[in-house]
């Protein structure tokens, strides 16, 4: 496996390389790092190198202002899509992955982000596996760090092996290839093993990290990952599996004791970790400047960037329109294009459909803004959506319900069944989860195609309009630089 260097910024102000392609970078002692020795010494030390991975879901990557972590992936998910739509080609970014070339260009930045984000993340979380048994400290700790990393590693092989393998398919035995599986400190090259291979390290290291993450004392803020993340992540692998009486139990446990937010806080700007229906996300300190390399330099309404001056993100304008006028979703939108309400930057300009679901924390002056990665509204959903394939049409009628109602107060149980209450699911899971990257992962693990026709998508813009389900092009391309120094791993259909 190719490794890079990836210096993690701690709260302490110290770096931490904990990837690299040198072969004595743990080797040294820098006065600005940390040696492995050092920090695995001590529990105190290992969180240090756990927060390192939570920092690590919004730095910038490769000097690329498209690429701040974990929102370069969110918005490349949704980029892919049809129900976000770009009415410009603006300043250019995201252009190429909205227009499905970028992930099928082994030199381009798509399949080496998303390729070498997650095995970073999977590269420092198997140090922490592999030492943090021996460190000195309280078990307690041992125990959450462990589980973390657990999490964090199964979480990074669940959003790669759906982008570089096949979707899962249940009734197959999944046996065309995935990822490399590396689950130890190490620079071997390692071919790609199968799809089914992947999602058995993936769903062994959840439950484990369930089970290590499960009575720990509170978390310090959402941006770590506890036991209702964890099993938020357990219902998303199983959703994505098929395995739908497993999906349901555990979005079920996973929003124990949680709350969605209210009508107001929906306005607000979907930019602070404290509301109460947030249950991970990435928070960006004020002091820490994320400039043009953040999520809300291109999802928001406000910032003041040339992207969002030219090409603010609007809203299939087809699911738009299905969604009730008494909705407080709707209100996220604007169908003229004229509504002074809507904030843009200053010299932004207009367009039907435009957002307000973003806005940058600091207004058009600042990127800042903490981004969302898990809700408890997914969690209504998934459970729903599982129920309903199940069969069980009066559970999945009542967690649509309870979710839907609280956005909408003149909604009524839902009397639909099967396929139509299952599409009626859908519709509300692509309202909800719209711009949170979800939409590329949902059509490929539900095989259904690419569908930009018959709504506002210019074909100029988009290039893209349809891609048949199963097709080829729904598989990312392994990075030439991974083959290139990776004899045994080889690329997927051209």
């Amino acid at each position: 496996m190719k490794k890079i260097i990836l210096n993690i910024v701690f709260a302490s102000g110290v770096l931490l390389a904990l990837s690299s392609c040198k072969k004595d970078y743990l080797d040294t002692n820098p006065t600005d790092q940390i040696a492995q020795s050092e920090v695995f010494k001590t529990t105190a030390n290992a969180w240090t190198a756990l927060n390192g991975i939570h920092r690590s879901l919004y730095i910038q990557y490769n000097s690329r202002q498209d690429q701040g972590g974990q929102s370069k992936n969110i918005i490349d998910m949704d980029m892919l899509g049809e129900d976000l739509v770009n009415p410009t080609t603006g300043n250019g970014w995201f252009i190429t992955t909205h227009r499905w070339q970028d992930h099928r260009l082994e030199n381009n930045w798509s399949p080496y982000f998303n390729f070498q984000f997650y095995y970073d993340i999977i590269d420092n979380a198997n140090m922490i596996i592999a030492n943090i048994d021996n460190a000195s400290g309280p078990d307690a700790d041992k125990k959450v760090i462990k589980g973390q990393a657990l999490a964090y590693r199964a979480w990074s092989y669940f959003q790669m092996v759906q982008l570089f393998g096949k979707r899962y398919d249940k009734t197959t035995d999944n046996s065309n290839l995935g990822l490399s599986i590396v689950l130890a400190p190490s620079k071997e090259k390692i071919a790609r093993s199968t799809v089914a291979d992947v999602y058995k390290v993936i769903v062994k290291d959840i439950l484990d990290a369930i089970a290590l993450l499960n009575g720990a004392p509170t978390r310090a803020n959402v941006s770590h990952i506890n036991v209702n993340v964890a099993k938020g992540l357990r219902a998303r692998i199983a959703l994505t599996m098929q395995n739908w009486d497993t999906a349901a139990k555990y979005a079920s446990e996973a929003r124990t004791g949680l709350s969605l937010m209210s009508n107001a806080q929906y306005l607000q700007g979907f930019n602070n970790y404290t509301n109460p229906e947030w249950m991970w996300g990435s928070r960006q300190q004020s002091d820490q400047t994320t400039y043009f390399y953040s999520f809300f330099a291109y999802m928001s309404a406000d910032f003041n960037s040339t992207n969002i001056r030219t090409d603010p993100k609007c809203i299939n304008s087809a699911l738009y329109n299905a969604i009730a006028a008494t909705d407080v979703r709707k209100q996220l939108w604007d169908p003229t294009g004229t509504n002074t309400a809507f904030p843009t930057p200053p010299g932004g300009t207009r367009y039907p459909y435009m957002n307000r679901k973003f806005l940058s924390g600091g207004g058009s002056g600042s990127s800042i803004g903490d981004v969302p990665i898990m809700r408890v509204a997914e969690m209504y959903l998934v459970e729903a959506e599982a129920k309903a394939r199940l069969g069980d049409d009066p559970g999945a009628r009542t967690a649509l319900y309870n979710l839907v109602v609280n956005r909408n107060p003149s909604y009524v149980l839902s009397t639909n069944s099967g396929q139509a209450l299952i599409d009626e699911i859908l519709i509300h899971r692509r309202v909800e989860l719209w711009g949170e990257g979800f939409r590329f992962y949902d059509l490929k693990r539900l095989n259904l195609p690419l569908d930009r026709n018959g709504a506002n998508h210019n074909a100029a813009v988009a290039v893209k309009m349809s891609v048949p389900a199963g097709d080829v092009q729904w598989e990312f391309l392994i990075p030439r630089s991974e083959l290139n120094t990776n004899s045994k791993c080889v690329q997927n259909p051209l």
